[in-house]
């Protein structure tokens, strides 16, 4: 048993038995934050108590009258062994009291809080997480209550997104109404200096948010980590209550602004499975060569959502971080074009310094990369000229998948190339690009590649262009039949044999071209000479051409500058001429990928597995083996690839969303229906019908996996949670009892949604935690009660 159990937060010395909360509070005494006078009930107090009874009390009485002030009103709070960690919060779980005045009234309010420690939903919030119920260690916090003009919470980091702003919520007076009496919040969002949201009127003046907004990103800072606060404001000064660390802040985030340009439209299964680690394990590779062993996965680099690609933008910015970058920079590539004071930078940091050495081996290493490419080439082209081609009908399913191992193996060299080289290709135009424009020449005026025959061989629309030359000598009822597509109709005609002659030229040298050099799956202009010979009827002659820029030796350049532009001139041409060669070996060498997947789907049709050959498309890779190979594979991949078909074209026509959170796809918006906005307070999506209840007696009207829609929620309202499959309310904000037991139970959450109890019951409706939106399908889907989940699984985190 214990000598003593009050502390004075303020004391040099306390023991470990004081819990996280009072730990946190004490941080900000110490670092010199203002905090109501504080002291402490260690655990010590709750183990004797449930050890000896009574005489604990007795004892800690004396203790209370002795210590703190009489006639003051003292907040008491939990601050157990497992609350505010970085796991799980416990919030709402353990019980606090306001305004408690008296030695016994004080005394009364530490006694419920170590017994809320022990109650049912307690007990059952453990079991959730997996720790034991014995576990459970109580302090208590008795802080000096402050006469509230404004209460609040604030967030230094969104902690519904993870993204670098800082959230404030706030009522006049007390904070209670914040969590208990169904009152919404208002509402700031401060980005990098600027204002994302604002509240309309000046009811609490805009001056203490700022001061807030200050006094939170100072906090994190001294915290090293993201932090969630609660605080007063006396009509003076401003008071920080509660401390802790924003837990699950790890939101994964994915950006489909940057990959729509070089990978855009549906991506089919096969495609993707093939497509992402061969390029993104080039990326790896290069990434690899200039910072050392890094731990990332080319598979984690992207998200396949909607059958779109999207960056891991977590993924970069784990590769900003080892860079010695700040990871906010990310958030500028996610399309946050604010402009505030605060906006982030890439400016090197500690972290890049000390990998300078291996940087400038990197760069010493790709400046002597020519010579190499000069002689993968024409290696490269040998290896793949060796694969199996022509009729692939006598090669086994085995021998095909073998065909395509190695076609894999040339590939992830060729696209290690294809991003070296147009890299350094950019690198030195650049470098010429700034000598020019220091001489007043602008670099569009430059014939970068004037007099170099050999870059023809990598121009279609060149010898296109001479194909329209010969087009128009032939005699206009052969011309129509060009014009028409219709190559077996040449055939026949004697006098079209040299323009023929020439069109199978082209189809040998260019005839792997296709709409899209990243999607084997796109019919190649081989399969499709109809189309190359519209294309040549309709191309423009080549003298019609604009007239071409200049030449180097004719721009007017000062010597000097002549001299020193020269070099970095010559390495342009050369590097320019590289480009295209790898980008036609890559576009090529992938390519050949198709006949070998056409010819196991030829297979499958066969054997009765697929419709059609190229349904192998609509296959992932490893489900491909696994048939051919005999291994885990779908029973009845028919129906599947009717099914991605169908899924491909309910979201072919969508508008994307640009940036998803979390690792499930919301639900596809057709357009048709009304959305209702609030508050994201809960993360996930969630899609299922909505059920009004106003009160804990309308319990009966609920199906398991629900939306529960509610005008506000306190601790009695507790059992609807068990139920629902997401929850909306028409009040609150991020602290309001219905927020935090959404997050308690991982659910979904949006409150503040003005309406929603007078339009949304029996409606199908997809609650977007993350957004903050409810968004009406209309007219409700018959029967849809408890198939929520098949609609759309929660991600909710």
């Amino acid at each position: 048993m214990q000598t003593r159990y009050l502390y004075d937060l303020k004391e040099p010395k306390l023991p470990a038995a004081i819990g996280r909360k009072a730990a946190n509070l004490r941080f900000l005494i110490r670092h010199k934050f203002p905090v109501p006078p504080s002291w402490v009930c260690t655990w010590d107090a709750h183990l004797d108590y449930l050890s000896a009874g009574p005489s604990t009390l007795g004892r800690l009485r004396s203790e209370v009258a002795e210590r703190l002030a009489a006639g003051r009103a003292y907040a008491v709070r939990s601050s157990a062994n497992l609350e505010d960690d970085s796991r799980h919060s416990f919030a709402g779980q353990f019980s606090s009291y306001l305004d408690v005045r008296g030695p016994d009234a004080i005394l009364a309010s530490i006694e419920s809080v170590w017994k809320s420690a022990h109650s049912g939903d307690v007990g059952a919030y453990l079991e959730h997480h997996g720790t034991p119920s014995g576990y459970v260690r109580m302090a208590v916090v008795l802080q000096e209550m402050v006469k509230p003009v404004v209460s609040g919470v604030s967030f230094s980091r969104n902690p519904m997104t993870g993204l670098d702003e800082v959230v404030v919520e706030a009522v006049p007076g007390s904070g209670v109404a914040l969590v208990q009496s169904g009152v919404s919040p208002q509402r700031w969002i401060s980005k990098w200096g600027a204002w994302l949201q604002k509240p309309q009127g000046d009811d609490i003046p805009l001056a203490l948010i700022e001061q807030v907004v200050r006094g939170t990103k100072a906090i994190a800072k001294a915290f090293g980590k993201p932090v969630d606060l609660e605080w007063v404001y006396d009509g003076t000064a401003l008071h920080w209550v509660q401390a802790r660390e924003i837990t699950a802040l790890d939101v994964p985030i994915y950006s489909h602004r940057i990959p729509r340009e070089f990978l855009p439209g549906i991506i089919k299964p096969l495609i993707w499975s093939v497509n992402v680690p061969l390029v993104n394990g080039a990326w790896v590779r290069l990434f690899t060569e200039l910072i050392g062993h890094n731990g990332l996965d080319p598979l984690t680099l992207a998200g396949h959502f909607h059958y779109r690609a999207y960056f891991n933008m977590g993924a970069i910015g784990q590769i900003f971080e080892m860079l010695g970058m700040p990871r906010e920079s990310l958030e500028l590539l996610l399309g946050l074009e604010l402009e505030g004071p605060e906006k982030p930078t890439f400016r090197p940091g500690a972290k890049t310094y000390a990998l300078l050495p291996k940087m400038l081996r990197f760069a010493a290493d790709k400046v002597r990369i020519e010579r190499r490419v000069q002689s993968y080439l024409p290696a490269a082209r040998a290896g793949f000229a060796a694969l199996p081609d022509g009729p692939l009908h006598q090669v086994s399913e085995v021998g095909l998948l073998e065909a395509v191992d190695r076609n894999y193996g040339l590939a992830q060299e060729a696209a290690y190339y294809n991003i070296v080289v147009p890299l350094m290709a950019m690198l030195y135009s650049r470098l010429l690009k700034g000598q020019l424009v220091k001489a007043g020449v602008d670099f569009e005026a430059l014939d970068l590649t004037g007099g170099m025959p050999e870059m023809e061989q990598f121009d279609p629309n060149l010898h296109l262009a001479r194909l329209h030359e010969h087009y128009h000598a032939l005699a206009p009822d052969v011309q129509a039949l060009v014009a028409g597509g219709l190559m077996d109709d040449l055939a026949y005609r004697p006098e079209a044999a040299p323009f023929l002659k020439e069109v199978i030229s082209f189809l040998e040298h260019f005839g792997h071209l296709s709409d899209s050099g990243n999607d084997f799956s796109a019919t190649p202009w081989r399969e499709r000479p109809d189309l190359v010979l519209r294309m040549a009827a309709a191309q423009t002659p080549v003298g019609a051409r604009q007239r071409r820029p200049q030449r180097f030796e004719s721009l007017d350049l000062p010597a000097v500058r002549r001299s020193v532009a020269r070099p970095f001139y010559q390495r342009a041409r050369r590097y320019r001429l590289h480009r295209e060669a790898v980008s036609s070996l890559y576009t090529y060498g992938y390519g050949r990928l198709r006949p070998y997947f056409l010819a196991l789907g030829d297979r499958l049709v066969r054997r009765g597995l697929l419709d059609d050959r190229e349904d192998i498309f609509y296959l992932y890779l490893d489900e491909v083996r696994g048939i051919v190979r005999g291994g885990t594979h779908p029973d009845r991949p028919q129906e599947l690839v009717a099914r991605r078909k169908a899924e491909i074209e309910r979201v072919r026509d969508i508008q994307p969303p640009e940036t998803i959170y979390g690792e499930v796809a919301p639900p596809v918006d057709t357009g048709v229906g009304s959305t209702l906005q609030g508050i994201p307070t809960s993360r996930g999506h969630y899609t299922g019908p909505a059920k009004v209840l106003r009160g804990i007696e309308d319990l009966g009207l609920m199906e398991s996996g629900d939306v529960l829609v509610i005008p506000y929620s306190d601790v009695g309202w507790t059992p609807l949670f068990a139920k629902a499959g997401a929850v909306v309310a028409e009040s609150g904000g991020i602290l309001s009892h219905s927020s935090i037991i959404a997050r308690e139970y991982g659910i979904p959450a949006v409150v503040s949604v003005l309406g929603a109890c007078q339009v949304l019951d029996h409606k199908i409706v997809t609650v977007d935690g993350y957004h903050g939106q409810v968004r009406v399908h209309e007219p409700p889907a018959p029967g849809a009660g408890g198939e929520a989940d098949q609609l759309a699984p929660s991600d909710s985190l």
